[in-house]
């Protein structure tokens, strides 16, 4: 599974950008658990949200409503809209394919940076 990130940039404080993973390859993608993860100065890469495969979000508590995922599986993307952003939230996005088991393994973006000036 190949994952490519589009959508980043830089933002002023408050503002907004639409984060988007297309997904391509062999496996059956509607199978994955999708997430979006960052990382900032630090080496964690917290959960920022996530989609299972029948659409059902969860978010990490910093988002606080900010965020919405959702999923395409027809187009095979997902989409991270994030409002309200704020300097805290700059950082490195990165797209996750995950909970499939072994046998449809993991699979990771290149990443995309996020900056969001005050």
């Amino acid at each position: 599974v190949h994952l490519v990130e589009s959508g980043g940039g830089s933002v002023q404080s408050g503002g907004s950008l639409t984060l988007s993973c297309a997904a391509s390859g062999d496996s059956p993608l509607y199978e994955y658990t999708m997430s979006w993860l960052r990382q900032g100065p630090g080496r964690e890469r917290p959960l920022v949200a996530k989609i299972s495969p029948d659409g059902t979000p969860t978010y990490g508590d910093f988002v606080k409503g900010r965020f919405t995922i959702t999923r395409d599986d027809f187009e095979h993307t997902t989409t991270l809209q994030m409002n309200n952003l704020k300097p805290e939230d700059t950082a490195v996005y990165y797209c996750y394919a995950g909970g499939g088991g072994p046998r449809l393994g993991h699979h990771w973006g290149q990443g995309i940076q996020v900056t969001v000036s005050s």
